[in-house]
């Protein structure tokens, strides 16, 4: 009978994950490469140096639940992989678009049981969470919440925009930086140098070439070393021509439906806003370069017009609704030259956000005091009955008046001299600001002529 209880626990034993298998030769250069500690790890100092909370919890045995977030090829995978060496439990790897409820499910129980049966702790390394939807990721968060296991994440994306806040509140995000060149230098040459797992002996990069690899693949180590890996395929000596042939074509850092296109057209409007053309031309190729909807450029153009630029060069609008009309006639890619030219002439209008901050007021005292019914002469009057409540009456027809202005209040009551609009001095706006200014001391006169 003991032997049948023994046979029946351990049928009942969930099975453990597979143990990961190391990559062998023929696996890609960058797999090989792959650093197996986080000393090893080339760049985001912020995250795995000496003296980094991060690298001090895992060290500890436990590291705290977090999302790594960060462009391809900066070391997220690297760093939740590495951790699985210093950890004091157990470590399961999950990717999202392979996993569902039934395999977290899984995960969970295996954890539970581990804390029940000798209290080792598991950590979960779930890459690109942000392809879970909202109930995969409710299906994590009571465990994450009661400490049954630790998560770490890896995303692409914002993870303010794509994973729950829920389960984000209970997570340290952390930001991975795209590697500089020099970072990359060290991950290539660390690469040419090893016999074993890397490119050493099979290929060598003039100094050139290594500049190029280090600069022209963008931060993403993968692809330095897949373009590595491919040149030393060849074998040789490759020079900057070989190299560039090798890196082949670059996709843009940039991600229409991610959190990149909100960087870069962030960075389109201010660079616009700040009046440098050239900053302006730039963010507008790299949002074209990386497919980019045309059409969502041209509202941001038309948008800027009046947000920015409004009166002090009201002929701005006119170009920004041209260029959305070409857009939508022409297409793209013939439509990218209208929106450089609309791009040159936004950056280079002056600027005034008079008009957008005269329409922000108006909305807090609206907000803040309601809505006042306009004076009785202002009102509605083309109805039967309305002169019997004396609407229109009293009203002064302007173009009955020399000069066609007429002085008459035409604020709700109590509102008389509210002033929203404070126009600058700069372009047009420069000459509505003088005219305001005479229309005040023209209305001024007509006052004291009259008292």
């Amino acid at each position: 009978m003991a032997e049948e209880g023994q046979d029946s626990l351990f049928e009942s034993e969930i099975p453990a994950p597979a143990a990961p298998v190391d990559p062998g030769p023929d696996a890609p250069l960058a797999a090989r490469m792959r650093p197996r500690t986080l000393d090893e790890v080339v760049g985001q100092e912020h995250l795995v140096g000496p003296d980094s909370a991060f690298r001090k919890a895992v060290e500890s045995g436990m590291p705290h639940s977090a999302i790594l977030y960060g462009p391809p090829g900066s070391g997220k995978t690297t760093i939740a992989r590495a951790i699985a060496t210093t950890l004091d439990g157990v470590f399961e790897e999950e990717s999202a678009v392979n996993a569902g409820r039934a395999e977290i499910r899984a995960v969970i129980a295996r954890a539970e049981q581990r804390l029940s049966q000798g209290g080792r702790r598991t950590v979960l390394f779930l890459d690109e969470i942000h392809r879970f939807n909202k109930a995969q990721q409710d299906a994590l968060l009571p465990a994450v919440e009661a400490g049954t296991l630790t998560l770490i994440g890896a995303t692409t994306e914002n993870p303010y925009f794509e994973v729950n806040r829920a389960l984000i509140s209970r997570c340290q995000v952390y930001e991975l930086e795209p590697l500089g060149p020099e970072d990359l230098k060290v991950v290539l040459q660390r690469a040419l140098a090893d016999a074993d797992r890397g490119a050493g002996g099979r290929v060598e990069l003039a100094p050139e070439a290594l500049e190029l690899l280090a600069v022209k693949s963008g931060g993403d180590a993968r692809t330095a070393l897949a373009a590595l890996g491919r040149l030393a395929a060849e074998g040789g000596v490759a020079d900057a021509e070989r190299a560039a042939e090798a890196l082949q074509t670059r996709a843009v850092g940039f991600d229409r439906d991610g959190d990149r296109h909100y960087d870069f057209a962030s960075a389109w409007i201010k660079a616009t806003r700040g009046s440098d053309p050239d900053a302006s031309l730039y963010y507008l190729a790299v949002m074209i370069e990386g497919g980019e909807d045309p059409r969502f450029i041209a509202r941001r153009m038309v948008i800027l017009a009046s947000e920015d630029i409004g009166n002090a060069d009201p002929q701005a609008l006119v170009v920004a609704t041209s260029a959305a009309a070409a857009v939508d006639r022409v297409g793209m890619p013939e439509a990218a030259l209208n929106l450089a030219q609309a791009a040159v002439y936004l950056a280079l209008a002056p600027k005034s956000n008079a008009s957008y901050r005269a329409l922000e007021r108006a909305r807090a005292e609206v907000r803040e005091n309601g809505a006042k019914l306009p004076p009785d002469h202002l009102r509605d009057a083309h109805y039967k009955g309305a002169a019997d409540l004396g609407r229109g009456e009293g009203y002064i027809y302007p173009h009955d008046l020399p000069g066609g202005i007429s002085d008459q209040s035409l604020m709700p009551e109590g509102m008389e001299g509210v002033r929203f609009f404070e126009p600058t001095d700069r372009g047009f706006e420069a000459e509505l600001r003088d005219r305001l200014d005479r229309l005040d001391r023209d209305g001024q006169n007509t006052e004291d002529g009259a008292a």
